[in-house]
């Protein structure tokens, strides 16, 4: 099995400092080393109607499952994960082993 990712995908409540949880996110995956990779983005082209008020994309990508896994049991995430849901609106989670058919050109 290859890769595998955590994808998270969610809607701000409003007033939060949304750069702060970022942020947060930011040092969270920094300090654990089962993340192999993160990366975020806000959505700024898609239509209100596709994208059904969700602003905020995270991708982590972990070695193995069970790298997804430790990280999940991680104090750190444990703590932040509180943080996390209590500045979501809604929120969809996807974790799934990655099928990879275009490689990034070397």
């Amino acid at each position: 099995m290859g890769e595998f990712k955590h994808l998270v995908i969610v809607k701000f409540k409003e007033g939060v400092a949304v750069e702060e949880v970022i942020k947060g996110m930011e040092k969270l995956v920094s300090e654990i080393d089962a993340v192999k990779s993160f990366e975020w983005g806000q959505d700024i082209e898609s239509h209100e109607m596709l994208t059904q008020g969700f602003t905020h994309a995270f991708l982590m990508t972990f070695n193995k499952k069970e790298d997804f896994t430790a990280f999940q049991a991680h104090p750190n995430h444990v703590d932040f994960s509180a943080t996390f849901s209590a500045a979501i609106e809604k929120i969809v989670l996807l974790d799934f082993p990655a099928t990879l058919v275009k490689p990034t050109p070397a």
